[in-house]
Parts: structure tokens; C-alpha cells; sequence
């Protein structure tokens, strides 16, 4: 768990960076600096990217971690690299055809409520290749255990460029409507430097004679496509689909309570960037204890920092909405049910790893394809009648299904769950912690008052974890932080 616990940590660090860079741009420049509207087309153009970039990766992502390690040889694993590179072109290609055929139709289709959309299907598409293209490169540096500066390529750099463009944008250097092209630019320059930097961690050798299990990588990718756009489609599709019914600001304000949400899954984003190929080695080693014990000590671990994480945000919303424009206030509802969403999520561990890199992948087809129906029909049902509200239980009920799922069937596979008595008493002390402080107030300007609640609720949490050694990778941590 060392090295587990050493790069997530720098990996933690780096994104929380990111996410320290997306917050200015979320809470403060994109709602001072751009129209409601426009800030909704920004946040529809991005999460309809999201979605196409698993179609367009075509599992290679996933399955460069999957199998990289079980070949022994160079030429093997040169052959099986050259065609991880040119895999994601068998859909590219065709998708990128059929957007020029059909551009008319899906224009008015994504345009529907919202008419402003419909000059932006090329701009989702370039994006949406652009990210494709950056994950099967960071995969291929992650597989030699090289996550961190992916990890800041993913997290920190795009947003980095985000903010230059709001203050372009703010001091008339550029227009509104260059935004979204010169967005695509920094996606596309965001790949090609990654790609430098994994053909430096390891030099590709084109080698066209590909491994004799070619047949199973690409049954395998194939597969994945709809596992692994499951998970995004859940991220995703409920601003896609806010579009669809409701004017496009709401996509906006909805964002806002997104994003505030999705600071509580940093710690599992990071720790997977190094938990995923170590849960496929052990699985190719047939290591079945090990996993075991990464299983649970993962799911502690960041049940320990997000539950940490979700009090701190929920007992200080109220100061924090203080802080933004009136019509970005009336989110708490909305992170409620995320929040609680990404809590889960982080309870099941590396969960999703065990699924992606073992025999069993073929039941994410399933479990996606499931996920992705219900997903839908959950938005289709709630946002008319709940508006933001709706969409955000529809995302709850649709992550508390596919993760229950999820975690019943490596129970039932593998014999194992993530749940330790560890587990029942965090949750005794999230709760108590949570009931102590909500009635507290404190008259001061919001900032003072989020910093202090922050530091007396942190305090004692921490305290306790360290007094009771609840888990032995945070006592660690601490330990030699107190030492220092």
C-alpha cells in the first residue's frame, strides 16, 4: 500500500490544484465574467464531449492497463502497444463521417429547446477526440506507474487554460463567441503534450505483428465501450439532458452544485490513477489476499477523506452560497443528493478496478448498458417534473443502483467486500461530528466563518481518527506529519 499511498497522495495534491483552479473559474469568473447562457453552452458543449470520449477511446484506456503486464517479451508488448495507438481510429473515423453527413440532424436534435447549441456539433466532437486520444496516452504512462503528471495534465492544465480565457474574455481580449474554439485548442495541445511525455516514459516501436490474444483485447475494448461509458453517462448526461427540456442557464446553475459536489470524489479520482494497475497485476498474479487488503484498505481510505470532505462542504454551504450571484444560491438540494452519490462512490474502493481488469469485465457490459437505460429514463422522468432537483436525484438513484450492483457482484465472484469494522465507525463518527456542528453559527463575514467551522470540525475528526488509529494508512500519514 506504499506506493498506493505515496502517489495518491501527490496525485490528491495535484488535483485538488486543479480543483483549487476550478473553483475560481466555476464560483467566481464563469459567474461574474460570461452570460448565464453562455456559461450553460459551455457546460453542455464539455459534458456532450464527456460522453462521446469513451465511444471514441474504444476501450483502449482500460484495456492498455488490463493486459500490458501479462506480456513478457518487447516485441509482444510493441506489437500490443502499435495497436492500442490505432485502435481508437476504427470509431473516430467513422464518427467524425457521419457528423459531417448528418450535421443538420443532430443539430436540431441537441438544439431542440435551445437553438444556440446547434453551431457547436464540430466543437463537441474535436473535444471529445481530443480527450479520447489524452487517456489512452496517460494509460500508457500509467501502466509504468507514472500517474502524477498525467494527473496534472488532466486536472490542472486545461483548467489553467480556462482562466486565461475568462480574463481574456473579461479584459475585451478576445469574444465571447472565440471562447469555445480556442477551448478546443487547449484540449487538442493538452493531448499532444501528453502524448510527448508517455512516448518519453516509453518509446513506441511500430510493430505491426500484434499478440496472439488480439482477439480478446478487442473483444475486451469493444466491450468496455458501454461499461465504461456507464460511468460517464452518469457524470454527464443530466446537464446534456437539462438542455433538453429547460432553458440552457439552468445547465449552469446546476454546474455550480455539481462541481461543489465533485470535490468530494478528488481523493478516489486520484487514488485510482494508481490503484487500477495494480489491481491488474494482482489479478494476473491470481493474488487473491492482496486484493483482498487493497480492496478494503482503499475503500477506508477514501471513505475516511470524502466523508471528511462532504461534512466540511455541508455544514458551510449556506456562507458559501453567500459568495455568489443570486441565481447560483439554490443548489443545496442538488449537492445533497450528488454529494451522497460521490460518498458511495468512494466507499466501494478500487470496486471499479477489480471489474475493469478481471475475467468478469463482460458484466459491465451489462451493468452499463442497464445504468445507461435507467439513467436516462430517471432524467426523462424527473427534470420535467422536479427541474434541477430532478436531475440530481436521477443521478443519486442511478449511482446508488450501479454501484449496489457492482459491489453485490464482487462480492459474489470474488468473496470479498470492502466493509471492515473500520467502516461502521467512521460513520458513527461523520454523523455525530455532522449533528454537533450543524447548529453552529458564527456571525462573522462568510470566509471567516467557513474557516473556522472548517478548522474546529477538521480538528476534532482528525483527532479522533489519530487518538482511536482507526486506520492504519491515515495514523501513518499523520504520524510523520507530526513528526515533521
Amino acid at each position: 500500500m506504499g506506493v498506493v499511498l505515496k502517489q495518491s497522495l501527490n496525485n490528491t495534491m495535484v488535483t485538488y490544484l486543479g480543483f483549487g483552479v476550478g473553483a475560481v473559474n466555476v464560483l467566481f469568473l464563469y459567474t461574474n465574467f460570461m452570460s448565464d447562457e453562455y456559461y450553460g453552452l459551455v457546460n453542455v458543449v464539455l459534458s456532450a464531449a464527456m460522453v462521446l470520449m469513451p465511444v471514441l477511446a474504444f476501450g483502449v484506456p482500460n484495456s492498455l492497463i488490463k493486459f500490458y503486464s501479462s506480456f513478457k517479451d518487447e516485441r509482444t508488448t510493441d506489437g500490443f502497444l502499435t495497436l492500442m495507438l490505432f485502435l481508437p481510429l476504427i470509431l473516430i473515423l467513422p464518427i467524425a463521417g457521419l457528423t459531417f453527413v448528418a450535421y443538420e440532424a443532430i443539430g436540431n436534435f441537441l438544439s431542440k429547446e435551445n437553438p444556440i447549441v446547434k453551431e457547436y456539433i464540430w466543437p463537441i466532437f474535436w473535444i471529445g477526440m481530443a480527450m479520447a486520444y489524452f487517456e489512452v496516452f496517460y494509460a500508457w504512462a500509467r501502466v509504468r506507474m507514472r500517474s502524477v503528471f498525467g494527473n496534472f495534465m488532466k486536472e490542472v492544465f486545461s483548467r489553467l487554460g480556462v482562466t486565461l480565457l475568462l480574463l481574456f474574455l473579461y479584459f475585451d481580449l478576445i469574444a465571447v463567441k472565440a471562447f469555445i474554439p480556442i477551448a478546443v485548442g487547449i484540449y487538442l495541445l493538452r493531448t499532444l503534450i501528453m502524448a510527448v511525455y508517455a512516448f518519453g516514459v516509453r518509446r513506441p516501436r511500430m510493430v505491426f505483428t500484434f499478440p496472439k490474444n488480439t482477439w480478446k483485447i478487442l473483444v475486451y475494448s469493444t466491450l468496455i465501450i458501454l461499461g465504461g461509458s456507464a460511468a460517464i453517462v452518469l457524470l454527464e448526461i443530466d446537464k446534456v439532458m437539462i438542455n433538453q427540456f429547460i432553458e440552457i442557464e439552468n445547465v449552469a446553475y446546476y454546474s455550480v452544485a455539481g462541481f461543489i459536489a465533485m470535490v468530494i470524489a478528488v481523493p478516489s479520482r486520484s487514488m485510482h490513477q494508481i490503484t487500477y494497475p495494480l489491481t491488474a497485476e494482482l489479478l494476473n498474479k491470481g493474488d487473491k489476499p492482496a486484493l483482498k487488503e487493497l480492496y478494503q484498505r482503499s475503500s477506508l481510505t477514501l471513505y475516511i477523506v470524502s466523508g471528511l470532505l462532504f461534512i466540511l462542504i455541508l455544514l458551510n454551504l449556506d456562507d458559501l452560497y453567500k459568495m455568489l450571484p443570486e441565481p447560483y444560491r439554490d443548489g443545496f438540494i442538488i449537492f445533497v443528493w450528488l454529494g451522497l452519490a460521490k460518498v458511495y462512490d468512494a466507499l466501494l474502493g478500487n470496486n471499479n478496478s477489480i471489474l475493469y481488469t478481471s475475467d468478469y469485465y463482460r458484466a459491465i457490459l451489462f451493468m452499463g448498458a442497464l445504468l445507461a437505460v435507467l439513467t436516462i429514463l430517471f432524467n426523462l422522468w424527473l427534470i420535467p417534473k422536479y427541474g434541477l432537483d430532478g436531475a440530481a436525484i436521477a443521478s443519486f438513484s442511478a449511482f446508488f443502483i450501479y454501484n449496489t450492483i457492482k459491489l453485490i457482484y464482487v462480492r459474489s465472484k470474488f468473496g470479498i467486500h470492502p466493509f471492515t469494522n473500520e467502516t461502521l465507525k467512521i460513520s458513527v463518527l461523520l454523523i455525530g461530528i455532522g449533528v454537533l456542528f450543524y447548529f453552529l453559527d458564527f456571525p462573522f463575514h462568510p470566509v471567516l466563518n467557513i474557516i473556522l467551522k472548517g478548522i474546529l470540525i477538521s480538528a476534532l475528526y482528525i483527532g479522533a481518527l489519530y487518538r482511536f488509529k482507526i486506520s492504519e494508512d491515515v495514523f501513518g500519514v499523520l504520524t510523520k506529519i507530526l513528526k515533521k
